[in-house]
């Protein structure tokens, strides 16, 4: 029987997700509940395993990992993109990459969640109630503000019909996006710089790339209004950590909200954990039972076709 590792299932429920009893005489399965970043450490646990379950980006797979586990044939991803994997590695290694459908709604919910928790501060009120105290300030309605966004693909999108139905002036900005497209996904297009001085709310929409690091840096966050709020449900590394951190302490901006990390699980001495006005969430972004529901179940689909010489939704 071919050995399958599942790994970075937080919170042991990847079993649940999938009838992996299906592969019951053909693989012998063992989930991983925690993240290795040390990397002797993840050969030595994953020495021997013929097929490795990712999901997401919570393990990179680099050349150098690939090289050291020569029993690998089969790599599996959720979704159909992630950054972390070297394809040309697992090219030369003769490692098949095959990924899922993705559902993205659940981001940008979640996105959208973070907007009405800044806008109302509920957080800081749910504390007061809780410590016996009442109402603790004043909140801010969405009714006419505005929502920028960066980046207009189909997360950005399903930001701007939400923002819409509360009422709020949706304007985007990419590096692509034209007048015409952004019309047609229910935004107005405007420079990077109005986007940033003038939006009461920027919320970040666009894939990691060379291009999209560090995107939002000091000059972009020295542009925003004193009471504007950032939202990243992203990629930690589009947005300058320490520029953020200080326009927090420096009370430049009114606030952030985070669920992307450059080190995943958050450590408990990093930095972002002693920051004022700022939210954060452990990257939960996808963590939804319909999401789960579609990452593990073809996870297990893609696993069963490669067995039978027949690989789906190939990646490399």
């Amino acid at each position: 029987m071919i050995k399958i590792a599942v790994l970075d299932d937080y919170q042991q429920l990847a079993h649940t997700f999938a009838p992996w009893g299906d592969l019951d005489g053909r693989a012998k399965i063992a989930f991983f509940h925690d993240t290795l970043h040390d990397e002797d450490a993840l050969v030595e646990r994953l020495a021997g395993f013929e097929v490795i379950c990712l999901m997401r980006e919570r393990t990179p797979f680099g050349k150098e990992l690939f090289s050291r586990l020569p029993d690998l044939k089969l790599l599996t991803t959720t979704g159909m993109h992630n950054a972390s994997i070297d394809l040309a590695a697992a090219n030369k290694y003769g490692v098949q990459v095959c990924g899922t459908r993705s559902v993205g709604h659940s981001t940008a919910e979640l996105a959208f969640a973070f907007l009405l928790n800044l806008a109302r501060n509920i957080p800081a009120e749910m504390n007061s109630l809780e410590a016996g105290r009442w109402q603790s300030g004043v909140g801010r309605d969405l009714h006419g503000a505005r929502l920028g966004l960066i980046g207009l693909g189909r997360l950005g999108e399903l930001m701007a019909g939400y923002g819409r139905a509360f009422g709020l002036d949706v304007v985007a900005w990419s590096t692509n996006l034209t007048a015409e497209v952004a019309e047609l996904k229910g935004a107005r297009k405007v420079s990077k710089e109005e986007l940033f001085a003038t939006s009461e709310f920027v919320s970040i929409h666009t894939r990691m790339s060379p291009r999209s690091h560090s995107l939002v840096g000091r000059a972009e966050l020295d542009l925003m209004r004193v009471d504007a709020f950032l939202i990243n449900t992203s990629r930690a590394q589009i947005v300058d950590q320490t520029a953020l951190i200080d326009a927090l302490k420096g009370g430049r901006i009114a606030g952030a909200a985070l669920d992307v990390y450059d080190i995943e699980p958050l450590p408990d001495d990093h930095p972002l954990r002693s920051v004022p006005n700022l939210m954060l969430t452990p990257h939960i972004g996808y963590v939804t039972r319909d999401t789960y529901q579609v990452f593990y179940s073809e996870t297990l689909d893609a696993i069963k076709a490669w067995l039978d010489g027949r690989p789906i939704r190939v990646i490399t």
